[in-house]
């Protein structure tokens, strides 16, 4: 009571050394963890007061520390939402290994637990930025995401993005991949 322990509730470290107010150097996914408990709490209790620290002053006015985690939480909301906009397009593959068989990718109309209408074909999927790659189904036909449905498309869905790459030794167009 009576100390801010921000931190804490992202990093769930709650010793003398994690309880404290400093949120910067948190990763995206820390800051929504805080934006959850400050909508929790905004939602089920009322305030009865400002704590003075690095977010509040003396005169319970939110001070510059409060703007630039507010603005990071902002960030972070907007990386989630590009971020499942991606899963939407290139939901994750389905899996699975053993030593006997080598591994297995495939698609279905729920891969990745994205419910959709087409089940779609296996994909390396490489982010600009990021190093390596991992499986994810592709659309096969009708338009590239985004774009209307209309006759000025190739008809290979987002088969074409240049992020993508084909399994070597798997059919263009199979809906599982072996690797041995």
């Amino acid at each position: 009571a009576g100390r801010d322990a921000t931190r804490a509730f992202a990093s769930g470290d709650f010793t003398p050394a994690g309880l404290v107010d400093d949120v910067s150097g948190l990763s995206p996914q820390e800051l929504l963890s805080i934006h959850g408990w400050l909508s929790f709490y905004s939602d089920n209790y009322d305030p009865v007061g400002r704590l003075v620290g690095r977010f509040y002053d003396e005169n319970g006015a939110p001070t510059e520390a409060l703007r630039e985690a507010e603005a990071a939480i902002e960030e972070a909301l907007k990386f989630q939402a590009e971020s499942e906009q991606r899963k939407q397009q290139f939901p994750p593959c389905n899996s699975e290994w053993s030593s006997a068989k080598g591994t297995r990718f495939w698609c279905s109309s729920q891969s990745g637990g994205v419910n959709r209408d087409w089940a779609g074909v296996p994909r390396k999927l490489y982010r600009p930025g990021s190093q390596g790659s991992h499986c994810v189904c592709v659309r096969s036909t009708g338009p590239p995401w985004g774009q209307p449905d209309s006759s000025q498309h190739s008809d290979r869905g987002d088969l074409d993005n240049p992020h993508l790459e084909q399994y070597e030794g798997c059919h263009p167009l199979a809906q599982q991949c072996v690797l041995t």
